[in-house]
């Protein structure tokens, strides 16, 4: 990147409004995120979809026909907070769902998994 300065910069940050997937299947992707980890449809069109994950929105965006996809690319995982529940209650819904989940050693805040395209999904398990 060329010398540029960033010091005069007016922007502020304040958090995010949302995360775009792009997924081979919406209505397979809406499932899962809705039915299973309890999100809410806020809005969406043909092709795309927004879902309320509080006060962050997770777009599911159908695939370019004919371009090449590839879960995982563009972003490494999604980690998304949730309401209550402990590491082994939250871990066995996700089984019991049929869902393929992980952790990180010695972590038992995290829940790992993978959506119906493979992107990777991370659970942050309340404290």
């Amino acid at each position: 990147m060329a010398d540029i300065s960033f010091s005069n910069s007016s922007l502020t940050t304040t958090g995010i409004d949302h995360v775009v997937l792009h997924v081979s299947n919406p209505e397979a992707s809406k499932a899962f995120y809705v039915d299973l980890l309890g999100m809410t449809v806020d809005h969406g069109s043909s092709g795309h979809l927004f879902l309320r994950c509080g006060p962050q929105l997770v777009g599911l965006f159908r695939a370019p026909e004919g371009a090449a996809f590839k879960p995982r690319h563009d972003v490494n995982h999604l980690a998304l907070n949730v309401a209550t529940g402990t590491y082994e209650e939250i871990r066995d819904r996700l089984e019991a769902a049929g869902v393929k989940v992980s952790g990180r050693p010695g972590d038992e805040r995290c829940i790992y998994l993978h959506d119906p395209d493979g992107h990777m999904l991370q659970i942050v398990v309340p404290e």
